[in-house]
Parts: structure tokens; sequence; C-alpha cells
């Protein structure tokens, strides 16, 4: 059976994952960097909603590459405890070295901070140095589950890898597609990778109609000023259904 995890930044996406039916959210803040640790009021105020869904919150501490210093560990490992006090199911870290290689000891400390949390290792992983040597390394930590483009762009243009992933790990830890799924392509992304679990937005674009008083910019892509994008129980309900 196919699982859908929606990566939403507000209650209002998760009561629409809910709503279109997905299994679990990724709980996140600035999705068009890549996504950063959601603030805690926002990881509360989501969690006292009652929603039945699995909530993973993302714990990165700021955009950018995941070479960490001990202060950006530290402040990683308190967002977890926190995570961990509130109720969350899971939480999704990463870590690399200098050299791209996986941070085992940076790893290691905020496992150990989520004390028995379902763990996920997120897209770190899709920027290391040896991706089948990072493989057994992330399965010895212990983690549940890794999200990977497959090392490309998107999902559909690393199926190959991800696939290839998928047979290495021989049910040790779950290999969960992401970047770049949609309606239109997680069946042939499930077929080609014989994954059970996908990540995606599920977002639509809407006009912003809120009033702007200035030609000031306030995204890195100017073409992308005014519009807001968002998660929607409609793209999440043909994630989960769609065969074709």
């Amino acid at each position: 059976m196919r699982t859908i995890e929606v990566c939403c930044s507000s209650l209002t996406e998760a009561h629409e994952a809910e709503a279109g039916g997905a299994a679990r959210i990724e709980l996140c803040a600035a999705i068009s960097c890549g996504g950063v640790t959601p603030s805690h009021g926002t990881i509360k105020r989501v969690m006292e909603a009652g929603l039945k869904l699995k909530v993973n919150v993302l714990i990165r501490a700021r955009e950018g590459g995941f070479h960490y210093t001990e202060d950006e560990i530290d402040t990683m490992c308190r967002d977890i405890e926190f995570c961990r006090q509130t109720g969350v199911h899971g939480v999704v870290i990463g870590a690399l070295t200098e050299q791209g290689d996986i941070d085992i000891n940076a790893c290691q400390r905020m496992i150990a901070a989520a004390k028995g949390l379902s763990v996920t290792f997120h897209r770190a992983f899709d920027i290391c140095r040896d991706p089948h040597i990072a493989l057994e390394q992330i399965i010895e930590l212990g983690c549940n589950r890794l999200l990977t483009s497959g090392q490309q762009g998107s999902a559909e243009q690393g199926a190959e890898l991800i696939a290839e992933l998928n047979r290495r790990a021989q049910g040790r830890i779950i290999i969960m597609p992401g970047a770049g799924i949609n309606p239109h392509n997680i069946a042939s992304i499930e077929q080609k990778t014989a994954a059970t679990e996908f990540h995606s937005t599920a977002a639509v674009d809407s006009p912003d109609t809120a009033y702007r008083g200035s030609a000031v910019s306030f995204t890195a892509n100017p073409q992308r000023e005014g519009i807001l994008r968002h998660s929607t129980r409609e793209v999440v309900s043909e994630l989960v259904n769609n065969t074709l």
C-alpha cells in the first residue's frame, strides 16, 4: 500500500494533508530553501490540533549545506528534545562532514536526543560523497527511513539509484523517494523503484491577494513574488490514489 508523507509548514496545510489521505506530514518552515526547523509555536499548534496522521518534524538549524558547528548541533539537539516533549511521532535529521561523508558523531547526538522517536535521515544524503557507504552508515545509526532524490534534482531523475538503494537496503531501512513527486509521475517512480513511501509538497500555486505598496521584493526569485504555494487535499488525494 502506498504511503504519502506531505511536507507542510502550517496547521492549515496539515489539515489539508489529513483530509487528502496522507499518512504522515513532515513539518518544516521555509520550504523554498529546502526547509528548516519550524517554530516551537507551530509545532505545539499542530500537535494540539488532534490530527490523526503522524507528525515528523524537520530538524535543520539553517539553510545551506549540512556541515554544522558545535553550536548548531547543540541547537538541533535542543529542538529535538522539545519535539519529543511535545509528543511528535518522529524527527528528520542529517549532517555531513566537511569531506561529504555522514557526520556520525553529530547524528548520534541527535538520535540520542530523540530517545526512541522515529528518525528519518533527510536529503543531506543527496550531496554525500559515496551513497553506498552512506546508506550502510545510516542503517548502522538506526535510522528508520531515508529520504532521497537519488542524488539528482528530482526523484524521477534519480529513480535508478533509488531502486538500487532499495535493493541494497533489503528491508533494513525504508527508502522514501522525494523531490518533484506529483500525481503525474508517482506511479512511474513507484514502479521503477519498488518504493512504498513517498514524500511530496502536494502543492499548488495561488496568487497572494494582500495589498503590496511598493516594488520591494522579499523572495530570491522575483518571478515568484506574489505567489503562494501550499499543500491541498486534492493533490494529496491524487498522490494517494493515482495508479496511471
